[in-house]
């Protein structure tokens, strides 16, 4: 995706297919590679959702919709950042695919620092909150920025020992949707004095399959993520597999084998997640990191695949219903679809675009497709 100041007009026509129902990350990002601008993708948008099966015409994010939410971003001080501009974060532009659109509000600036995750159970002990308190103060300390979920437990605990030396809560639902009720105030701490991050309309309640793509967000955003607490079902865990995929330090916090809330972390330590015992341990870790990592790759990396012609158009409208055949609500990856259809990885990718728009199937942003719920 090129990185190119958008117009006006191209940052509305941007956020109107970025917020259409049906065009996820995945769906977005190839119908930009596609038709080079939002403009003409929004043009092209009900041929394909008819074309995938949609029985009733799909109708796009307006533009007074679009126009209407800049101006709400305006009047309480947010900022509207798309993926294709200079100024997105670089943590997230190199994200596969980034999210189309962020929404920020704070005065924290993310740019030249170095930013770390610390997140864990919701349920945790003491001890854990004591620990993730003292392990983001230490880090605060050190200038390094925290970033966390704003749920309850170790994410609000790393959050509320860093207000003043720089947090980062990245939000599942949209920016004035506080979830939980009970952190009304810690938002409103960092949002004077933080950074609040969102992908989500303003106003819009988180449901449970936006959580996964807040903690996508929360690892592309850090060097590395620690795990404080974690059952072996944790959300925190899905932050952990994400850092993994996108080349992010995994550190862990040891604890008890009697403690559930400890099989989680127990398990990365023997995967291979570097432990975790003091902030000093986290430092040394980051100060060995490479930041460009994380930043931007060269242009060169990033050139379009070849557009689909007319005879893959050909082949997209005979392996529709094949792919469409094989997907169930248990979710599959785009490169097994692609084996097990044997057809070309782009023809996959177009036919998965018109059926999502169709509502036939969900694609997250990992690569993941399932059937939609």
């Amino acid at each position: 995706m090129k990185r190119t100041p958008l117009s006006p007009a191209g940052r509305t026509a941007w956020l109107r297919l970025a917020r259409t129902r049906g065009v996820g990350p995945v769906t977005f990002n190839e119908l930009i590679k596609r038709f080079k601008t939002a403009e003409a993708a929004l043009d092209a948008l009900p041929a394909l959702a008819k074309k995938g099966g949609r029985s009733t015409a799909l109708v796009p994010a307006s533009r007074d919709e679009a126009e209407a939410e800049q101006d709400w971003l305006d009047r309480i001080g947010a900022r509207l950042s798309c993926a294709c501009e200079p100024d997105f974060p670089a943590g997230l532009a190199v994200l596969d695919p980034p999210p189309p659109v962020i929404t920020t509000l704070g005065p924290l600036d993310l740019t030249d620092r170095t930013a770390c995750a610390i997140v864990g159970a919701r349920s945790a002990s003491g001890v854990g909150l004591r620990f993730a308190g003292d392990l983001a103060r230490g880090l605060g300390e050190h200038g390094v920025i925290v970033v966390s979920g704003l749920a309850r437990g170790i994410d609000g605990a790393a959050h509320a020992a860093t207000i003043n030396t720089g947090t980062v809560a990245v939000l599942a639902g949209g920016l004035t949707s506080i979830y939980p009720p009970e952190h009304r105030d810690l938002h409103a701490a960092i949002a004077e004095q933080g950074l609040l991050v969102s992908e989500s309309p303003p106003g819009y309640s988180p449901q449970a399959r936006d959580f996964p793509r807040r903690n996508r967000l929360i690892s592309g955003l850090s060097m590395g993520v620690i795990i404080v607490e974690a059952a072996e079902r944790s959300g925190s865990l899905i932050t952990a597999r994400y850092a993994l995929e996108q080349g992010r330090e995994v550190m862990a916090v040891p604890g008890s084998p009697l403690d559930p809330r400890a099989k989680g972390t127990n398990r990365l330590l023997r995967e291979g997640a570097a432990l975790i015992e003091s902030a000093d341990d986290v430092i040394t870790i980051l100060s060995g990191l490479r930041r460009d990592n994380v930043q931007e790759r060269e242009r060169s990396d990033y050139e379009d695949e070849p557009l689909l012609d007319t005879d893959d158009n050909g082949a997209t409208d005979a392996v529709r219903e094949r792919i469409a055949a094989l997907l169930s609500p248990a979710p599959i990856s785009r490169d097994e679809l692609v084996r097990l259809s044997g057809a070309p990885a782009r023809v996959v990718a177009a036919a998965l675009v018109e059926l999502e728009l169709a509502g036939r199937c969900e694609v997250d942003p990992g690569g993941m497709v399932r059937l939609a719920c």
